[in-house]
């Protein structure tokens, strides 16, 4: 079997409402959505959602990219998973979210040719996931009417966006604590935003408002930083943009900087290295999360089963599609029940694109 043809299109979705964090904002779902062919009929999709500010990527960046992979890739095996990686790590470096987009789609087709769901091609723990939701940056009174309503409609675990300004972020963690009750989990993520000095300040200020995790507090250098917070505070430190692949997991394991690890598709370059992310911080004890950027079904769906197939990834900010109106062109993958994503039992991703 051979790749014959990778085809590519630009998609963009609006958001409902501008998304906040404390590095800017975004208005669009915006993405390129890849389909792989073989020559016995078997086809794959995926995706690439770039960031300028994660991956070092932008659409324009990842269809130049995607048109040399297209060169590089005719006639190899699409099942040749690893000799892929390794043609494309050797053509480019970083680019992860272009590759993620051609990862994505091999998965797609070999849970095809296996006729098995992706979940199960990748560890087959389970077929569901328990998402949080996230609520974006605004004012502190605004911040908790939104955290209330999420609640209203069935979340039970809240992602908090802060990083802007401490103050204000203490204000928006208490009020939400007070609108939403004990009975729901809460994490914070600052995005870079904090000083070693802010995360101090804030982590003592909002100690009674029973916060599981703080997600990527400092600057994604400053390992010694997260370090030093881990032994500070009484709250479990995450690392985000500080790990893009197995060896940053296993540089933040080496300096204890880390309690759990959060794998994206988009950084990691798809579920190849994402995989590899999970094992070294399995081997070491820490538990992992898989987030997303601001992605459609495609990747999502992807992530959700790696995060539905492995026992040591025990969170999922799986999320973005909630924040904009479903495409039409875009079918299966999975159905939501609330906040729990439950995975189709079709083959591959289950995901069929009209574009």
């Amino acid at each position: 079997m051979e790749i014959v043809d990778l085809t590519f299109k630009r998609v963009r979705i609006k958001l409902l409402k501008p998304f906040v964090i404390s590095r800017g904002s975004s208005q669009y779902c915006d993405s390129v959505i890849v389909k792989i062919i073989t020559d016995e009929g078997y086809y794959g999709y995926g995706e690439a959602t770039p960031s300028k500010t994660v991956t070092g990527e932008t659409i324009d960046s990842v269809l130049i990219t995607l048109e040399l992979f297209k060169e590089l890739l005719m006639k190899e095996d699409p099942l040749a998973i690893e000799k892929i990686h390794n043609i494309m790590d050797g053509t480019i470096i970083g680019n992860t979210a272009a590759k993620a987009a051609i990862d994505i789609a091999l998965y797609d087709i070999k849970g095809k040719i296996m006729k098995s769901p992706l979940y199960k091609v990748l560890g087959g723990f389970d077929n569901k996931v328990q998402t949080d939701i996230t609520v974006g940056i605004g004012t502190p009174k605004e911040m908790a009417q939104e955290a209330q309503k999420r609640v209203e409609q069935g979340f039970k675990i809240l992602k908090i966006k802060t990083g802007r300004d401490a103050k204000e972020d203490i204000e928006a963690i208490q009020l939400i604590r007070e609108a939403v009750g004990n009975g729901i989990e809460l994490k914070i993520d600052a995005n870079q935003g904090w000083s070693v000095n802010d995360t101090i300040k804030v982590a003592e200020a909002i100690e009674e408002c029973n916060i599981e995790v703080i997600e990527q507090p400092l600057a994604y250098w400053d390992l010694e930083g997260l370090a030093f917070l881990r032994n500070k505070i009484n709250i479990k430190i995450m690392p985000d943009e500080t790990v893009h692949n197995s060896h940053d997991a296993l540089k933040v394991i080496k300096k204890k900087a880390a309690d759990m690890i959060n794998i994206k598709l988009m950084k990691s370059g798809g579920l190849y290295e994402a995989e590899k992310i999970n094992a070294v911080a399995e081997s070491a004890g820490i538990n992992c999360m898989l987030g997303c950027m601001v992605e459609t079904k495609i990747a999502l769906t992807a992530a959700a089963s790696l995060v539905a197939a492995k026992k040591n990834i025990v969170a999922a900010d799986l999320d973005s599609f909630l924040y904009y109106e479903e495409p039409d062109f875009i079918k299966g993958g999975f159905e939501r029940e609330t906040d729990v994503i439950k995975l189709f039992d079709k083959p591959g991703l289950g995901i069929e694109v009209d574009l």
